[in-house]
């Protein structure tokens, strides 16, 4: 049983962190820079790939890459050239170099070519065959990178799918806060998992939301569902709420 107490908590802290102001030094910062679709999409993509480490450093790792992309990052990706992937040879960010970037540009152009959203990769009837479908989707090109593996998630490999999870948020929930997009209507906000960082599992636990000792897909799983208990029609807008006390190391 969740007690009133930590509803109360979650919803108080939603309400705090829900709002335009957490943008500016969020990576979703990056995709709010545009309005047409395609170019949420790849932006987002390429900013919840890279976020993890310092966030000053992981909005600057994707400036970058938008600014390589001309900020028009869907007509670059349709219309590049040969000449202009040779810049890309020199970015890195952390452990994502240019073997990777380059492939996922590549991915993304043959996809583009016959679909107008990245939201067709994610179609099933749960979250987690979501995910496992875009990552055998995403890895289905003839010579693909093994190294690229690594920045993919699956809950077939028990990860916690954390940065993909935290895609999902972006694009699928949909409120009047003007945080995430909600750009893809025929994903459930219902279905979502929550995004699972060292902020959000620390408070999880505090709060009873978390018994597993392991961190892996499970424990996604077990948080989620309780999240469900206290709203089954859009849990993960609580990955706000454990986030920021996270940020606030607040005391329980």
């Amino acid at each position: 049983m969740i007690s009133q107490q930590t509803i109360d908590l979650l919803n108080f802290y939603h309400d705090k962190y829900n709002r335009k102001d957490f943008i500016c030094d969020d990576p979703i910062s990056i995709p709010h820079r545009f309005s047409k679709k395609q170019d949420i999409e790849i932006a987002g993509l390429f900013a919840a790939t890279l976020a993890w480490g310092n966030r000053k450093s992981i909005i600057n790792s994707c400036n970058k890459l938008m600014t390589l992309m001309d900020n028009q990052p869907y007509d670059f990706i349709l219309h590049h050239s040969e000449k202009e992937l040779k810049p890309f040879t020199n970015f890195v960010h952390r452990t994502f170099n240019a073997t990777d970037v380059l492939y996922f540009i590549e991915f993304l152009k043959q996809h583009y070519a016959t679909h107008d959203t990245l939201e067709s990769l994610f179609l099933k009837e749960d979250a987690e065959q979501a995910l496992i479908n875009f990552h055998n989707s995403f890895f289905s090109l003839v010579d693909f990178p093994h190294r690229t593996k690594k920045h993919i998630a699956t809950p077939e490999r028990k990860s916690t799918c954390k940065r993909l999870n935290m895609y999902l948020r972006w694009m699928v929930r949909r409120d009047k806060n003007g945080v995430d997009f909600g750009i893809w209507k025929k994903i459930k906000p219902a279905i979502l998992m929550c995004p699972l960082d060292v902020h959000v599992e620390n408070y999880a636990r505090k709060l009873n939301l978390i018994e597993r000792k392991q961190r892996d897909w499970l424990t996604v799983t077990e948080l989620t569902c309780n999240l469900r208990k206290i709203d089954a029609k859009d849990p993960v807008r609580f990955d706000f709420a454990l986030f920021g006390m996270g940020i606030e190391k607040v005391i329980i």
